[in-house]
């Protein structure tokens, strides 16, 4: 979100809104994830012993805050970018960068990524897959569901950017 527009398209705004409370909201799985990785280290450590369900659990916990984090890092533009270039062109030519950047590289990553991941999470619900641990944890399609959960909201926050970036453009 650009806090130098002072009209902002409204759909961006909706998406947008969206996308930081979702990204707010699971924000707070980091807190569960510390609780979790605490208890895990006290149990290997203190009792010597670590359960193989809590460690899947600390990966399950990270996969959802990555998948997640993405797409309100790009609405906060918070993202890594290289900025050797970007940083010496005028705003015109960054969005215009942004658009071709968005439009070339990033939807059609997308599209890929969350076309085959259905594929993915079809077969993973179908079998009902679960950890190959022993005493790992079940229903894996729960986590590999926030694939294309990600790129799905990744897609909106692109979408959303492309928005803002048409219409600084459109400015005169």
């Amino acid at each position: 979100m650009d806090p130098e527009d002072k009209n902002p398209p409204r759909l961006s705004n909706a998406l947008d809104g969206f996308l930081l409370r979702t990204g707010r909201i699971t924000s707070w799985l980091n807190g569960i994830l510390v609780v979790v990785i605490i208890v895990q280290v006290v149990l290997r450590y203190v009792f010597g012993r670590g359960l193989v369900s809590l460690e899947e659990l600390q990966w399950h916990l990270y996969a959802i805050g990555i998948m997640i984090g993405i797409p309100y890092c790009i609405v906060t533009n918070s993202h890594i970018r290289l900025d050797l270039l970007h940083q010496g062109f005028t705003k015109r030519r960054q969005e215009k960068v942004e658009i071709l950047g968005i439009l070339l590289l990033l939807m059609p990553m997308i599209v890929v990524v969350f076309w085959h991941s259905l594929d993915f999470l079809d077969d993973a619900w179908r079998i009902n897959e679960r950890s190959d641990a022993p005493m790992g944890l079940c229903c894996r399609w729960f986590i590999k569901a926030f694939i294309p959960i990600g790129f799905g909201l990744l897609f909106l926050a692109a979408f959303s950017r492309l928005i803002r970036a048409f219409k600084f453009l459109k400015k005169p």
